[in-house]
Order: structure tokens, then sequence, then C-alpha cells
């Protein structure tokens, strides 16, 4: 029986690795194939180190992995070791994979289909990273730390919102309003990615149901499905 426990744990774990790295290779090819190369940002470290990119020619994933070291700090004394464990893992490799598409292929010049196509690749990413609970640093594992606090605030919101500034950082830097205004196309279709794979499309729906019986019923309902009932109705959110 704890072979078998054992068994599953360890393919449980290697599983989880495996759609963590798939994760930060999708952001990895998003951002250097899509975005670097038009200068856009869909924020993150990697939008500032978009900035040491073209001004000092360091590498974005070298950029990314040293700016991380402060928050990998922060995130092990509020969201305890695995976070910190998998957070060192995810931003080792999306490091990595930026190094080794960095420069490789140019698709395209059109600044709003690489903000589109660049946007929709991080967010799948990023959604895949969050899903198995890791980060790959920077706003991300930002949003884990305020959500420590916050847990009502949605991961994709608190992403849009960190991101937007770091992105005002670069039209500052670079002196081009296009790279804002086509950044915040991309950091847009970004959380709506996230809000899609990671958490669902969010609505709200009511239910009224008719029953002799709705003590049972809302006894059922608070216990199993853990929603909050009243003697007419039933709310949940979906």
């Amino acid at each position: 029986m704890e072979k078998k426990i054992k068994k599953k744990l360890v393919k449980k774990i290697i599983g989880s690795l495996l759609k963590l790295t798939v994760g930060c290779f999708f952001m990895a090819v998003g951002t250097s194939l899509f975005l670097l190369p038009n200068k856009l940002s869909s924020g993150g470290f990697a939008g500032v180190a978009t900035i040491f990119y073209y001004l000092m020619d360091i590498p974005v994933g070298t950029t990314v992995l040293i700016l991380n070291i402060p928050v990998f700090l922060l995130s092990y004394f509020r969201n305890g070791k695995e976070l910190f464990l998998k957070s060192i893992y995810g931003t080792f490799f999306f490091s990595l994979f930026l190094n080794l598409t960095e420069d490789r292929i140019l698709f395209t010049q059109d600044k709003l289909l690489s903000s589109i196509y660049g946007g929709v690749l991080v967010g799948i990413g990023t959604a895949l990273v969050l899903r198995e609970n890791g980060s790959t640093g920077g706003s991300d594992l930002l949003t884990y730390i305020i959500r420590s606090f916050f847990p009502k605030f949605r991961s994709g919101s608190l992403l849009v919102m960190i991101d937007a500034v770091i992105i005002l950082f670069n039209v500052l830097i670079f002196r081009e309003i296009e790279i804002g205004l086509y950044s915040f196309i991309a950091i847009y279709i970004v959380g709506k990615m996230i809000d899609i794979v990671f958490e669902g499309i969010y609505f709200t729906k009511m239910v009224y149901i008719i029953s002799t019986h709705y003590e049972k019923i809302a006894q059922e309902i608070g216990e199993k499905i853990e929603r909050g009932c009243t003697r007419n109705s039933c709310q949940r959110n979906v």
C-alpha cells in the first residue's frame, strides 16, 4: 500500500513539474518571439528586463532571474516552502527558455499582431503555471503574495494592475507611447486568458428551489457545495 501511495505521489510531482515546464516554455516563446523584438511587454520582470536588454544588451532571462531573488525571500516567509520551491523551478526554466529563444525568429514586425499572439501565449503559459500552484516569479509571484492577504482578489485582475505599472516604466524609458498602447493590449489578453484557463468564465446565477424539505436542502448545499442559502433561495457563483 505504501509503495502505491509513493508511486502515485511521484507521478503527481512529475506531472506537475512537466506542466510547469510547458507553461514556462509558452511564456518564454510569447515573450521572446513576439513581444521582445517589438519592444513590447506583457509586464512582470520580463518587462523590466526588456529595458535592460535594449539599453545594456543584458539577456532577458538573466535579468529576470536576478530581479526575482528578493521576491523569492518574501514568498518563502509568506506563502511557504512548496510555492518557494516551485517558484525557483519555474523561474529557472522561464529564464532558461528566454535566453534560448531570444533573437531566434522574428515572426512579425506588426505590433498589433505581436501583442495579440504574444499575449495569448504568455497568458496560457502563466495560467498553466498558476494551476500547478507554481510561479515564474515577478508579477505572478507577487499575485500569490497579495492574495495571501486579500484572497478575494482575482489573479487575472491583480496581474493586469501590477503589469500596467511596469509598462508605464517601459513607455517612459523608450519614450514611445505606442509601446504602451500595444503592451496594454497584450496584458489585457494575458489577464483574460488566465481567467479563462485558470479560473473559468466568471458569472453569477440565482437558483430557486421549491420544496417542503427546504431545511434538508439548505443543509446539503451548505455542507457539500459550500454556498450560502436563505430559506427561499440559494445563490451560487460559477
